[in-house]
């Protein structure tokens, strides 16, 4: 056989292309749109609820919904809930639960109060008021973690205990802060900023570092670990004990940033303060697609959920309807993002 008719070992057969020359083949599923919408279905269900939700108040009275005041009025108040909202992810992500936060709320945002009444700056009242949110948050988690206590029947108790305390030191009498509005702590943090208030960037940069710390950071994934299986998490050298108090200190820091920017709000504390948000909050993890039996969660979808509730009672109200209605349609929100949430979750159960 002559050299021109041997085959070429160096060289692919003819009609074969080069492998170099070849495109990978990719499953539909690795497309990134689709992996984006796999990886966050539960945050884009509830923004989807969001959506109609506004559409149907829009509809109901475009007059009040395409105004800037009523949505100015939702972000003044709205970061207070998101503080909150965000760290109860975390903790029903390790398979808990945190019905004491109202009252840290409360107690966190009193110490505040006082440091500023007895003339100290308003940025020393902050620290205070982080340091008594972590201590009682710190002093939660190991009633639960240490103690052996139910979380769900701990923070309850530890709830009204201290806002028994409050109650019983104040004798219900508030405390005005009038000196507030002149401070520098004010304008950084509850100041406006082009008519749009301050209070709601700060909300969104801790939601931003927050899903940051649940997505790519040890500690979230050690959470979500211990969420979904304690057992597994020890045997992988996890501190569960550890993970499990941590998330109920991070708790007690929302709620006392909370409290804080709620006084500075109303330049003025009072001894309900955080009393109202115990169902809302609540509410809020839940619709953004958390589920109660730890291992998973979000972040984002806790925040759209937050959104989402704090509309309902100005949305409800704006549309025409008395606010015998808000009860009502806080509830028909949360079961049907529930129902949206099973239909849409693989792990849903």
């Amino acid at each position: 056989m002559s050299k021109t008719m041997e085959p070429d070992l160096h060289e692919p057969a003819a009609g074969i292309p080069r492998p170099n020359s070849q495109k990978e083949w990719k499953h539909p599923s690795d497309h990134w749109m689709r992996g984006f919408i796999l990886d966050n279905r539960a945050s884009l269900g509830t923004l989807g609820v969001f959506i109609i939700m506004m559409a149907v108040f829009i509809i109901a009275n475009p007059t009040v919904f395409t105004t800037w005041y009523l949505y100015r009025s939702v972000l003044t108040t709205l970061p207070v809930a998101l503080f909150v909202v965000v760290p109860l992810v975390f903790v029903v992500t390790c398979g808990e639960i945190d019905l004491s936060f109202p009252a840290t709320m409360g107690f966190a945002s009193w110490v505040f109060a006082l440091v500023v009444q007895a003339g100290y700056d308003p940025f020393l009242g902050i620290i205070a008021a982080l340091i008594t949110g972590m201590l009682l948050g710190f002093l939660v988690g190991s009633l639960v973690v240490y103690g052996g206590l139910s979380s769900l029947i701990a923070t309850l108790g530890m709830n009204f205990l201290l806002r028994g305390l409050i109650q019983i030191i104040n004798e219900g009498k508030s405390t005005a802060l009038t000196s507030l509005a002149d401070s520098w702590a004010y304008a950084i943090f509850s100041g406006q900023l082009l008519g749009i208030p301050v209070q709601i960037f700060w909300a969104i940069a801790f939601v931003v570092l927050s899903a940051m710390l649940y997505n790519r950071h040890r500690f979230g994934a050690q959470v979500r670990v211990v969420g979904d299986n304690p057992d597994s998490a020890q045997q992988m050298g996890i501190d569960v004990k550890r993970v499990r108090v941590k998330v109920f200190v991070f708790v007690g820091i929302g709620a006392a940033i909370a409290g804080t920017f709620s006084v500075m709000i109303n330049f003025t504390w009072w001894p309900t303060a955080g009393d109202g948000y115990l169902l809302p909050v609540l509410a809020s993890v839940f619709v953004g697609g958390t589920p109660t039996w730890g291992g998973i969660g979000t972040v984002v979808g806790g925040a759209i959920g937050a959104v989402t509730v704090s509309f309902i009672q100005t949305g409800v109200v704006a549309a025409g309807l008395s606010g015998f209605y808000v009860q009502f349609f806080n509830g028909l929100i949360i079961i049907l993002s529930l129902l949206g949430h099973k239909w849409n979750q693989a792990r849903y159960r």
